[in-house]
């Protein structure tokens, strides 16, 4: 059977020890399947860093000196848009989450996750998904201002759905429609809440009560 491809991360933390463990443990506890290629403590070389390194992703940790994690996933969008970015905090205050997700990043991670926890959600990552963890998902979802904009029903559970992180597979699956059926739907869906990623559209939506509880 052919090798399975390699994640290839860049991490931008301004904590060594952090960042030292993740290359050490992220290739063990992954079975050689995720590797650190670069890395930089200093937020505004964050960009140049993914230009030099070239990888599938990057690792954010949102409480950096500044100009700071938030802004360092804005300039990476810019400078490498096809890059996926996922943001990272040790904090439980959802605000500076939402910030990230706004500025480009697919998902969010706590820092508190054990590297052998991290490769399903990157790999979802890597497939075009948002990804969440559940309590920062309640935050999101907690009833807010007024909706910006009407969704019916399997609109609301497709979003449902693009929240949780479930792939195409799943949605199709759970909907009992086609894969491209979802792929169709969900283009849909982002035009409609004027977004242009997953990760977005759920915070977005969260933020505004449009789930519910």
């Amino acid at each position: 059977m052919p090798a399975l491809p390699v994640v290839r991360l860049a991490v931008v933390d301004d904590h060594p020890l952090f960042v030292r463990g993740l290359e050490l443990l992220l290739p063990a506890t992954t079975d050689g399947r995720a590797e650190v290629v670069g890395s930089t403590g200093d937020a505004s070389s964050a960009a140049s860093l993914v230009s030099r390194c070239l990888p599938d992703l990057v690792l954010v940790d949102l409480h950096m000196p500044p100009p700071g994690g938030i802004r360092a996933v804005a300039a990476i969008r810019r400078t490498m848009p096809r890059v996926r970015v996922v943001a990272m905090s040790g904090g439980t205050d959802p605000q500076p989450a939402l910030e990230a997700l706004r500025a480009g990043a697919e998902a969010y991670l706590p820092k508190t996750a054990e590297p052998e926890e991290l490769l399903p959600p990157l790999l979802a990552v890597l497939e075009g998904w948002a990804v969440l963890p559940a309590e920062l998902l309640r935050a999101l979802l907690r009833p807010g201002r007024a909706s910006p904009v009407d969704l019916d029903v399997e609109e609301q559970r497709l979003l449902r759905s693009i929240a949780g992180g479930h792939s195409t597979v799943e949605i199709a699956e759970r909907m009992h429609v086609s894969e491209r059926t979802v792929k169709r739907m969900t283009a849909a869906l982002l035009r409609k809440l004027r977004v242009s990623s997953r990760a977005e559209a759920a915070a977005l939506a969260g933020q505004a009560g449009l789930l519910g509880d």
